[in-house]
């Protein structure tokens, strides 16, 4: 029988996993929160139209990434490959843009059929921001600042840098893009077959070229800021004028175009070399052409995306997950089969009287000796003993695990406070 197991690039998430990937989430929640952006969920799985319109025909994602698949009746569906397009639909269907302001995130899974290697996965896990109906410079600054932030709070600012451009208008874009293929086609012979490819359908995405060669014939190329209209460069001023009052460092970089064609005006990444190569672990910019293509009223957006998987990778590199973040209970409660019912009963009694106390309470019976092994693989700080004298006398045996404290024998009815006292005060 063949051996069952997940598909390459998707993988499971196991508990010594999960519980840093919760650490991670429940901080960014908490965040956003403070910046006031309100949570919204939407399906894994939409029309293939949606994202052909918003991440472009000739982008890698829609000519070879997309799961795509007809269904029964035989419309084309995708599973998501990026969580803005989705959001927009979600929003214009539902009403929420039409004279409104919205700042919204969602997280969850999106799904690219590329290379798997480190922090990149055929299954992926991103956390978005999108803001809608604000045009100005400010709320482009309001989403840098907010992720600013939230690299202080996970200690990981010291190792990604802001990189931030501006891409102007789909005008200026597409003289821009007459101007670099001009160019380009004069040096034909030196592009590889990547950039070859791309010249006839996304040329500015040869500006993120790996190659040496084609950076080389780049470093004379034209720039998209000689091509930008004045109303793009003074928003991208204001922008910059807003970072360096609140005292965050940048790079402005000429090369960053982002990957999708929704983008323009103010785009930016944030890079981390603490993971080898120098990778974004975060990134975004303004789409404010992007709810009229879908056939909604003019509508100014903006928005980031950020990988869990790479920032959970920054965190364990780094070595700044809390001590906190762990497996491990405070208190296993230990009992003979016989006193089972009354160990479930006083955990549950417990858990009432110290919410903020993980325990466990072994099931399964077994000796006093090997219960005590199980506690102490648990990583709890106490165990509690239950036999039949303590449920005689209404008492309980307190075994301290990871500090030198002889064993005592504690009243029921005080225990509480005592497991409220060790573990919160």
């Amino acid at each position: 029988m063949t051996k069952l197991q997940s598909l390459r690039g998707m993988h499971d998430l196991l508990p010594q996993q999960s519980i840093i990937w919760q650490y991670f989430e429940k901080t960014v929640a908490d965040v956003l929160a403070n910046y006031s952006y309100k949570e919204i969920r939407f399906p894994v799985l939409e029309q293939t139209e949606l994202f052909r319109r918003s991440v472009g025909e000739a982008t890698d994602i829609v000519e070879k990434e997309m799961y795509s698949f007809d269904d029964r009746n035989g419309d084309s569906l995708s599973l998501r490959p990026e969580g803005t397009a989705g959001c927009v639909r979600a929003c214009m269907q539902n009403g929420l843009l039409h004279n409104q302001t919205q700042r919204l995130w969602y997280m969850g899974p999106m799904f690219r059929h590329e290379r798997p290697q480190k922090g990149r996965q055929r299954q992926f896990h991103q956390i978005g921001v999108e803001a809608f109906g604000l045009a100005g410079p400010d709320i482009d600054a309001e989403l840098l600042l907010l992720t600013a932030r939230l690299w202080r709070v996970l200690k990981i600012d010291h190792a990604v840098n802001l990189q931030i451009n501006s891409l102007g208008t789909a005008v200026d874009r597409k003289h821009y893009r007459e101007a670099l293929v001009e160019y380009l086609n004069q040096h034909r012979d030196r592009l590889d077959e990547d950039s070859l490819r791309r010249l006839t359908t996304n040329p500015m995405r040869i500006l993120d070229s790996k190659n040496a060669e084609v950076q080389a014939v780049l470093q004379n190329a034209p720039i998209l800021s000689e091509f930008i209209d004045e109303e793009s460069r003074a928003h991208f001023s204001q922008v910059c004028a807003i970072l360096d009052a609140a005292g965050l460092s940048y790079e402005i970089n000429p090369k960053l175009v982002r990957g999708l064609d929704y983008y323009s005006k103010t785009v930016f990444e944030w890079v981390t070399t603490s993971l080898g190569a120098q990778g974004t672990v975060c990134g975004g910019g303004r789409y404010d052409g992007l709810v009229e293509q879908f056939g909604g009223k003019p509508c100014p957006g903006i928005g980031f995306a950020m990988g869990v998987e790479r920032l959970v990778l920054l965190l364990e590199a780094l070595d700044v997950i809390p001590e906190s973040v762990s497996l491990a209970v405070d208190v296993y409660i230990l009992s003979s089969a016989d006193n089972a019912m009354s160990a479930l009963v006083l955990a549950d009694k417990l858990r009432d009287q110290c919410p903020d106390v993980k325990i466990e309470s072994h099931c399964g019976g077994g000796s006093f000796k090997s219960q005590i092994k199980k506690a102490d693989k648990s990583g709890a700080q106490i165990a509690l003993i239950l036999g039949e004298n303590e449920i005689a006398e209404e008492t309980i045996g307190v075994k301290y695990l990871r500090r030198e404290h002889l064993q005592e024998t504690v009243v029921q009815t005080e225990l509480a406070e005592l497991l409220n006292s060790f573990f919160i005060d």
